[in-house]
């Protein structure tokens, strides 16, 4: 299996021998090679971006849900929760199916229920409905996020898995930035539920752009024929291995203090520091920002040059002093500090991730070669159904109040490193050197 290249030779439409590698050489099959591999980047960046795009979008609107449906506040996060749920679940049923079967044909199918959940949310006349249809717009859209990965798998290794990481995280990463800002846009001419419209198209396209372009990169050898028992055994196989568990949990908690933030900032920034949807959806696209800067000197600058573990574990540091400024500065412990202060708190926050989420993925998935699609299952599921438990834990003591937000953030930055030290145990390897 090519692990060096662009793509995969079948991704072309080069003559390849029994190896795989393209029988035509020079700048003809080098041009095509790059013409492919662009588009599987850009195919598979839109894939792992359209679970932030489905939320991050939505974000703006949380307030008009809550006032239009005449729900409280917590209730309406569960419409978050309930999505997040969704992917992680699905998750645990897509990456097997995608070991069995490939990748292709539940990427399809899982892209065409998501547009139909994604319409329904148009229509939610009552906030239940609503939770109904956003899980299972979550359970389709685990297609997406899981076979991206397990592509990237299928493709990759070593200090190249990771570098295609970072890149995915640029792709990926414009969504957070400009997912807030077009949703306070469409509320300046519809109400929230025209959000969920501008959803569904652009699922559709995607949906187009997949069947046209992503072809299989799962050869029919390399395929499990067992069901689902042999799905099951080889989860347990996985979770067996002490370091991919501590890879996937401190990841999975990393991603929750992310998603505290994202669950929570709606409320904190507009209703308790009294900025508008446009200011919000500003202040998002700026920490997303720093997120994908972060992403790309990891990418471009840290891996080849330090091991992965040290890139990991500063970014885990410094969410930690993150956290614990937020919490400090929050619950008065510095007087009123007002918007500026808490944003740069959490700015600081959101760019370390940067260094957390493509290195734990790298380093746990470079020590599953022969199960991508469930090792990708796993590590998605785990990161979603921790999060969905962390969402409704912002709002607890409602919505005049960011301290429950820095206290989940604190607690998972503390248990992500805490995971990182007592399972990984990077100095017993030397660091997972690139």
């Amino acid at each position: 299996m090519p692990e060096s290249g662009v793509s995969r030779a079948q991704h072309t439409h080069i003559p390849t021998d029994r190896t795989g590698i393209p029988a035509v050489t020079g700048p003809t099959a080098t041009a095509a090679a790059r013409r492919t591999g662009l588009l599987v980047t850009l195919v598979l960046g839109g894939l792992t971006a359209l679970p932030p795009l489905s939320m991050d979008m939505y974000l703006p609107a949380l307030p008009a849900v809550t006032d239009a449906l005449h729900a409280p506040a917590a209730t309406v996060q569960l419409t978050l929760t309930a999505c997040l749920g969704g992917m992680a679940l699905g998750q645990v049923v897509v990456g097997p199916m995608s070991d069995r079967w490939g990748r292709r044909r539940p990427l399809l199918l899982g892209m065409v229920v998501y547009v139909l959940a994604t319409a329904l949310c148009v229509f939610a006349p009552t906030t239940e409905l609503l939770i109904g249809f956003r899980l299972l717009q979550g359970l389709a859209g685990a297609a997406g996020i899981v076979i991206a990965r397990a592509v990237v798998r299928d493709m990759y290794d070593g200090v190249e898995m990771a570098r295609f990481f970072s890149t995915l995280m640029l792709i990926s990463g414009v969504a957070p930035v400009i997912a807030p800002l077009i949703g306070g846009q469409v509320l300046r001419f519809t109400d929230w539920r025209g959000i969920f419209a501008v959803l569904t198209v652009i699922g559709v396209l995607l949906t187009l752009v997949v069947w046209k372009w992503l072809h299989e990169t799962l050869p029919p050898e390399e395929r499990h024929t067992g069901g689902v028992g042999d799905a099951l055994r080889t989860m347990r196989g996985l979770l067996g291995d002490r370091t991919f568990t501590g890879y996937m949990v401190a990841g999975s908690l990393a991603f929750a203090a992310l998603f505290a933030y994202v669950s929570a900032s709606p409320f904190v920034v507009q209703e308790i520091y009294g900025a508008s949807p446009q200011t919000f959806g500003l202040l998002f696209g700026i920490n997303s920002i720093g997120l994908i800067t972060v992403g790309q000197i990891n990418g471009k600058i840290l891996v080849g040059r330090i091991s992965l573990d040290k890139a990991l574990g500063f970014g885990l540091g410094v969410i930690v002093l993150a956290a614990t400024a937020l919490l400090l500065m929050t619950s008065g412990a510095f007087g009123d500090v007002g918007l500026v202060p808490v944003a740069a708190g959490l700015f600081v926050l959101m760019s370390a991730m940067g260094l957390a989420m493509p290195n734990t993925n790298a380093l746990a998935l470079m020590r599953t070669k022969h199960a991508a699609g469930s090792a990708s299952a796993l590590l998605g599921t785990s990161s979603f159904l921790i999060g969905a438990i962390a969402s409704p834990l912002v709002g607890i003591a409602g919505d005049a109040t960011a301290v429950p937000m820095a206290v989940v953030q604190l607690v998972c930055a503390v248990g992500a490193m805490a995971c990182f030290l007592g399972l990984c145990r990077p100095w017993q390897r030397g660091g997972a050197r690139a």
